[in-house]
């Protein structure tokens, strides 16, 4: 009675290649040859083959549970450490912290699988993917450097919702600066640059949207020179600003953001950190770990970064700049506030002289004549009134808008009597509802 086989495609194969020598047509270097073995290995299967028949070719560990798989006590210690602290983790990095804080050595596939089996983790359907011209990477580290603000819940309710600055260059894909903002702005963006100049240097180029920040979204209406603030900064610095017309031309600081939105979330929650200013201390130790991990080499040696002259003062750059024109009585007016010059020679002379406005992120202005800081006071200040806002920041405007206002300690309202426990549920007098006929 014939015997049922039951065998893959490579050992009915080698049954073929077993029979074909056995009928003395090929040789066994023939043989190793189409099975891509050695003949040591061909001859001993030969051996099998004789001894057993077909039997002799059929791994011998089919149906048998494998001798490397997992322990069912490591199983569910694995899923009790994903339970308990790792429940919302992707496996990748769920895997990772196994490893790292509880020393198991465990596959990411297999964590994978026993997320699967718990419900804890589904399968990930595919989109069709979008076809864009591909751009290779630059070869200096320094020669580009991709922009951006992650606008994230970061602190997951423990603190405001903010917004991350991303700087990564495009040879490696290196993260070269982190920074918790409240939102994207000009002087956020110069304190984010100002620590990687003082780190790294100055870079080649700085790639970024069309966020207001970099560019002038309606030059019709906007004077002076068509640059924004922030252009006018790098212009002294001699770096060079590009503006991306779609997210996916500057795709590798958008991925950037996804997945720190994934890890950098979960690491400030184990790590207990709830304020931007706790993060931004612990953000150098985290961009290291995570530069060891997802960096590249980029394609040549060279270090594309130029160091900041002596003249350069970060000071005097990093900050808004407008020029003003003094009047007869040495006065000019800067957003709504008129400021008196001081100076001890004749007031004619300094008539319609030009002047540098400076102003920090703090607000404070110096005014420079002739690149000399002069003396002034705030002669009158306009009233606060309604400020135009950029459309990236309308929401954290929104956001803080309920508690942008408040009562003075003198206002009517806070002076207005509060009814007596008796008198809280009684009509009001004269309401037409308690009018009798």
């Amino acid at each position: 009675m014939d015997k049922l086989h039951n065998m893959s495609d490579k050992e009915i194969t080698r049954l073929q290649v077993m029979t074909q020598l056995g009928e003395k047509r090929i040789t066994q270097r023939i043989a190793a040859g189409q099975l891509g073995i050695s003949t040591r290995q061909v001859k001993r299967l030969w051996r099998k083959y004789q001894e057993q028949g077909a039997d002799g070719l059929i791994n011998k560990s089919r149906g048998k549970p494998s001798h490397n798989r997992l322990t069912v006590e490591v199983k569910q210690r694995v899923l009790d450490l994903i339970l308990d602290r790792y429940r919302d983790f992707g496996p990748t990095l769920a895997c990772e912290k196994l490893r790292e804080v509880h020393g198991l050595q465990i596959s990411d596939e297999s964590v994978r699988k026993i997320m699967l089996a718990e419900g804890l983790w589904k399968h990930r359907r595919k989109r069709k993917p979008r076809v864009f011209q591909m751009r290779e990477r630059r070869a200096c580290f320094g020669e580009l450097v991709q922009i951006d603000g992650s606008d994230h819940d970061w602190f997951e309710g423990r603190s405001p919702r903010c917004t991350l600055l991303v700087f990564v260059d495009d040879a490696t894909g290196k993260l070269v600066e982190l920074w918790f903002v409240p939102h994207e702005s000009f002087f956020g963006y110069c304190e984010a640059a100002r620590h990687y100049f003082e780190r790294y240097g100055k870079p080649g180029a700085f790639y970024s949207d069309k966020h207001g920040v970099f560019h002038l979204n309606n030059p019709k209406v906007t004077p002076g020179d068509g640059l924004t603030d922030f252009g006018r900064a790098m212009q002294e610095l001699g770096i060079q600003i590009i503006c991306a017309n779609t997210p996916q031309a500057k795709g590798r600081v958008e991925r950037a953001n996804q997945t720190l939105q994934d890890r950098l979330t979960k690491e400030l929650r184990l790590r207990g950190i709830s304020t931007p200013e706790e993060a931004n201390q612990w953000l150098p130790e985290f961009m290291e770990s995570y530069n060891q991990r997802f960096a590249t080499q980029p394609r040549s040696r060279l270090d594309f970064h130029s160091p900041l002259a002596p003249t350069e003062q970060l000071d005097r750059i990093l900050c808004r700049k407008s020029t003003r024109f003094l009047s007869k009585n040495l006065t000019f007016q800067y957003f709504k506030t008129i400021y008196q010059i001081h100076v001890n020679r004749p007031s004619y002379a300094m008539r319609k002289a030009q002047v540098t406005v400076l102003e920090n992120a703090q607000g404070q202005v110096t005014v420079l004549y002739k690149n000399h800081p002069i003396p002034f006071e705030v002669y009158y200040q306009q009233a606060k009134q309604s400020e135009v806002v950029s459309a990236k920041s309308v929401d954290f405007e929104l956001r803080n808008a309920a508690c942008a206002h408040k009562p003075a300690p003198d206002h009517p309202w806070r002076n207005y009597p509060s009814p007596l426990p008796s008198q809280q549920n009684d009509p009001i007098q004269g309401d037409i509802l308690t009018l009798s006929n």
